[in-house]
């Protein structure tokens, strides 16, 4: 080759290149730079006059090889990243361009071949796959493990809640017993005023055990029973009952208080006493405007007692709204009575 421009700066070039003659048998090399020496680690007289197969070696992708013959063959551009082998066996990762050189009447004189080592991108790309490997292993042990220790949890919670049922269960049988053993109307009074208390705390404790999350807690759902058995107890049927009750979860850890107040504030309905021809109750569980609120309205016409179960179920009132940070108000409107229990709004989300 002449020493013109173009192949004075083909010989200085840093990337490593090569000619290639498809005229003589074999396809051999004809020309390679320094640099393409270097690389592969060949003198140029050991290159030339061989084919390019030499850099090829037992971890060589067979497939990009074929696809590489058939590139040359339909003397077409090839790109393809494939590893090679240098003269002392070490590999490298080489992305080859090959493209055909023609002449006047359009055919192949020449196939010019460059190549980049890429070996060390290549080595990175496989050091973040094993890292990305090892942090997905380690994500999923990780995983699995915090998964084991919540079912250990919930089976313990569950276990507590069943525990606590049962016993709360026991300490009403003992209240009934108690109740129908003795002469005195007073105790008796008193005792089915706390076995009624018992229950609320025991039907909280069974939905918390039912259900699969043990950490929230519907009041919508306790309320609607609790209401539903305590009027249908009276026997009354001229007594109305409005259900107005959108679901609302809160912490499970609420649940007790907040039965406690339902509890209380239906039964004080149910205590002040009946108008004769019966009358309205109505129940709203919503959360407006980012507030928790439960409402009980009704046109009973009894008047609050001012004895000491009224006294007795004012301090759980408040002790229970004040556990919550709730606010307790008691309105005497037109024609009803209207109690409101207003809790902090992060206390308390909807059920989705």
């Amino acid at each position: 080759m002449r020493e013109d421009p173009f192949t004075a700066a083909f010989k200085a070039t840093r990337m490593p290149m090569i000619i290639t003659n498809p005229r003589q048998k074999d396809n051999p090399i004809i020309f390679a730079n320094r640099a393409f020496c270097e690389l592969s680690g060949y003198d140029a007289e050991e290159l030339v006059g061989r084919n390019c197969r030499l850099l090829q070696g037992p971890e060589t992708d067979r497939a990009a090889v074929d696809r590489i013959r058939a590139g040359i063959e339909a003397g077409i551009n090839v790109s393809e990243n494939i590893m090679n082998y240098r003269k002392d066996g070490s590999t490298f990762w080489n992305a080859l361009f090959i493209s055909p050189v023609r002449n006047e009447a359009d055919e192949i004189i020449y196939f010019f071949a460059s190549q980049l080592d890429f070996t060390a991108v290549k080595d990175n790309e496989t050091a973040l796959a094993e890292a990305r490997i090892a942090a997905e292993r380690e994500v999923a042990d990780r995983t699995r493990d915090l998964r084991q220790a919540l079912h250990a949890k919930t089976v313990l919670v569950h276990e507590v809640d069943h525990r606590v049922k049962n016993n709360l269960l026991t300490i009403a049988s003992l209240l009934k017993l108690q109740a129908r053993n003795s002469s005195d109307q007073t105790v008796r009074q008193t005792l089915h005023s706390v076995l009624d208390r018992v229950e609320a705390l025991s039907t909280v404790q069974r939905m918390l055990f039912t259900t699969d999350d043990v950490t929230r807690f519907d009041v919508s759902e306790f309320t609607r029973e609790l209401v539903v058995d305590m009027v249908n107890a009276l026997k009354r049927d001229d007594i109305r009952l409005e259900l107005d009750l959108s679901s609302v979860l809160v912490p499970a850890i609420k649940a007790s208080p907040l039965a406690l107040i339902v509890n209380e504030l239906i039964g004080n309905t149910v205590r002040r006493g009946l108008k004769d021809g019966g009358g309205l109750i109505s129940v709203t569980v919503k959360r407006p405007n980012g507030h928790f609120i439960i409402e009980i309205r009704d046109d009973l016409d009894g008047k609050e007692p001012e004895n000491e179960e009224a006294v007795f179920s004012q301090l759980i009132l408040n002790t229970c709204a004040k556990q919550l940070r709730a606010t307790l108000t008691r309105e005497q409107l037109d024609g009803f009575f209207l109690t409101r229990l207003t809790l902090p709004v992060e206390d308390a989300e909807h059920a989705r």
